[in-house]
């Protein structure tokens, strides 16, 4: 199985870290941006990521290669059956991808992808304005319906805290201040990207950025 696109992306880190949690092995190939590998276009014929292959089957979307991932390796059951705490694990899913990676992304893409990677001057005052604006009610809103147990659905861990948990990566990238007055927001920082499915690829990252400072 083959996993297409940076890990900076937290869409490709949440498949990543996904397959870590279930157990599976997959290859990782970090394609920069715009990429025309003939592989990755086949799976991701728009070429979003992360891309995916599985020998014959090819398919684009973190949330549709998670699916996947889940048929075929049931357990440990990471989406749950019950229809409430289903339902709050897909929720997640979308807050994680569409509001909290979306805000994110104003920030890492003008702060750190166009000045470093594209060779040209990203948008500061969007990115200052998201980090100033958008981003608090949405950490404040974690903080909020994040439960004692510090996991976000049945009391264990889901694709809930590993979507959530994985935009939060960039923010510790640009070293935003996101925890202080939040602690349950921290504690479940810390213990999500302390699992090994996340710190692995953090750590190659951090060096990463370093190098391309």
């Amino acid at each position: 199985m083959i996993v297409y696109g940076a890990s900076l992306s937290p869409f490709v880190r949440k498949v990543l870290a996904f397959a870590a949690e279930k157990g599976i092995e997959v290859e990782h190939k970090p394609l920069g941006l715009g990429s025309d590998d003939p592989d990755f276009l086949e799976a991701s014929p728009f070429k979003k990521i992360p891309g995916f292959r599985d020998g014959g089957f090819a398919i684009s979307d973190s949330s549709a290669i998670i699916a996947y991932l889940d048929a075929i390796k049931p357990e440990p059951n990471l989406i749950p059956a019950e229809a409430k705490a289903r339902a709050r694990t897909i929720w997640y899913d979308e807050f994680g991808d569409t509001i909290l990676a979306g805000c994110g992304a104003k920030m890492f893409f003008n702060r750190v992808v166009a000045p470093r990677f594209l060779g040209r001057e990203g948008d500061l005052e969007a990115a200052d304005k998201a980090q100033c604006e958008e981003l608090p009610p949405l950490l404040d809103y974690i903080e909020r319906v994040l439960p004692e147990s510090g996991w976000l659905v049945e009391d264990r861990i889901t694709l809930a805290d590993i979507a959530v948990a994985s935009p939060l990566v960039n923010l510790e990238h640009l070293a935003v201040d996101y925890k202080s007055g939040r602690p349950k927001l921290a504690a479940f920082s810390e213990r999500m990207h302390g699992r090994d499915s996340f710190r692995s690829w953090m750590e190659r990252e951090s060096a990463f950025l370093s190098r391309a400072a």
